[in-house]
Order: structure tokens, then C-alpha cells, then sequence
């Protein structure tokens, strides 16, 4: 059962302040919780599910501090219309600003909707990309929609925030891409071992500052008429030719 005191605490973490003040998030569905759960380097704080989820995953839960609530209280305390079965309280991950290394780099200039962003933590998992560098205009990665959309992922891509432009700066002979509506065929090119592609909002685009540090534009060939693609769906067709 939830107290009065938990139900407080879980529903204030839907806001990114106490979030920060805590240094928890929410994670929320089987598929995710089980994926975090498995992660070594994830600390989970507590988790509230149904009995049905309990039953199902009693083998891997070890000394994980359980409590089984039923379907009225998770609905109060999830961050979602319709809530699936467990919630979690994770801690959050130590994520440091680095210099780019040998591989892709994703760098994110203000993407603000956090399920696209959540799916395109998804995706730099997907294709091997070790870290996405996300300026202030950014979706904050800990948002119950983000998270639910990385699908375990978040657990496994580093991704810190800060000044971009400053950041590119610093990385050396690390050729930068541009990721733009008119640029270099990227189905044309050929894989790259090394390299930083920025992607940028979908109706502003990149910003001028990051834009004058990029070696080279690159862009996805229109066959119809639609004005722009998605951030997400961009990221993952230049990802798939570039790595």
C-alpha cells in the first residue's frame, strides 16, 4: 500500500525541479523496469507493482525493495493515462562532459518534445553511437515520456548537457556534420569511423553558432512533398548510413 506521504513524493517527480532535488526519476511498463532492473549500472530505489507483475518476475527481483500496490493506487501515482502494471524509482545516472572519442557523436540542438528525443536515445543505442550532447534547449532526458520512449536505452548512452558550440570547439580535428534540409547526399556517402552529427529542431533547424562549426552539410534526398522530416526518423536514416 502507498502512503499518503509516497503518493506526494512519486507524483512531485513529474516535475523536472524535484527531480533534480531528489536525484531520482520515474520509470514506468514491464518491458522498461525489467531492462533497468538488468543494467549494472542502475540503482533502483524502490519499485510499486501489481501483484500480477510480482508473480511474473519474482525470479530476477533479488533484494530489490518491492511493494505491491493495486490498480487503483498505480493509477494515482503514475505519470501516464493508462499505467502498466510497475513503476519505478531510479536514481539518476552519473553522466560526465567529455571529449568526443573514436565513434559518432550525436550533438542535439533544441529538441524540446521528449519522446522524440526519448526515441532518439533509443536509436544512437541502436546503431552503437556512445553519447549524445544535448544544449539547455533540449527535452530534459529524466521526463516520464523520454524515459518510457529510450526503452531501456537511457541506461545505456551517455548523455550530458551543456554549451554545445563551446563543446565543438574543444574536440579537436573531430570532423562535424550537419545535419540540414540541403546538403551532401548522405545515402551517397560511405560509413565514417569518427565524427559529430548535429541534429537540430525540426521547424527552426540548427542553430547559426553550431551551424558555422560544422566541416560538412549533409542532408536525406526528398522524393515527395512533405517540408520537413521528424528529428527522430532523420537521426536513425543518417545513422544508418553514416555507421
Amino acid at each position: 500500500m502507498v502512503s499518503r506521504s509516497e503518493l506526494k513524493y512519486i507524483q512531485s517527480l513529474g516535475q523536472k525541479k524535484y527531480r533534480d532535488i531528489e536525484g531520482v526519476f520515474v520509470a514506468e511498463g514491464p518491458k522498461l523496469v525489467k531492462e533497468l532492473i538488468e543494467s549494472p549500472n542502475v540503482q533502483l530505489e524502490k519499485i510499486y507493482a501489481l501483484n500480477e507483475w510480482l508473480e511474473e518476475n519474482e525470479s530476477f527481483l533479488k533484494s530489490l525493495d518491492v511493494t505491491v500496490i493495486d490498480e487503483t493506487e498505480l493509477e494515482r501515482i503514475s505519470q501516464f493515462k493508462t499505467p502498466n502494471k510497475v513503476l519505478a524509482i531510479v536514481k539518476k545516472f552519473e553522466t560526465k562532459v567529455v571529449p568526443a572519442k573514436e565513434g559518432i557523436s550525436l550533438v542535439l540542438d533544441g529538441i524540446q518534445d521528449p519522446g522524440n528525443f526519448g526515441t532518439i536515445i533509443r536509436i544512437a543505442d541502436w546503431f552503437g553511437v556512445p553519447q549524445i550532447i544535448c544544449n539547455a534547449d533540449c527535452a530534459d532526458m529524466y521526463n516520464a515520456k523520454a524515459v518510457q520512449a529510450t526503452m531501456g536505452s537511457i541506461a545505456r548512452v551517455n548523455i550530458f548537457y551543456t554549451d554545445p558550440s563551446a563543446w565543438l570547439k574543444q574536440q579537436g580535428s573531430v570532423r562535424i556534420y550537419a545535419a540540414m534540409l540541403e546538403g551532401k547526399d548522405v545515402t551517397k556517402m560511405t560509413s565514417i569511423r569518427e565524427g559529430l552529427v548535429i541534429i537540430g529542431n525540426e521547424s527552426k533547424g540548427i542553430d547559426k553558432d553550431l551551424l558555422q562549426l560544422a566541416n560538412e552539410r549533409i542532408s536525406i534526398p526528398r522524393k515527395g512533398s512533405a517540408e520537413s522530416l521528424n528529428a527522430a526518423v532523420a537521426t536513425g536514416i543518417i545513422l544508418s548510413h553514416l555507421v
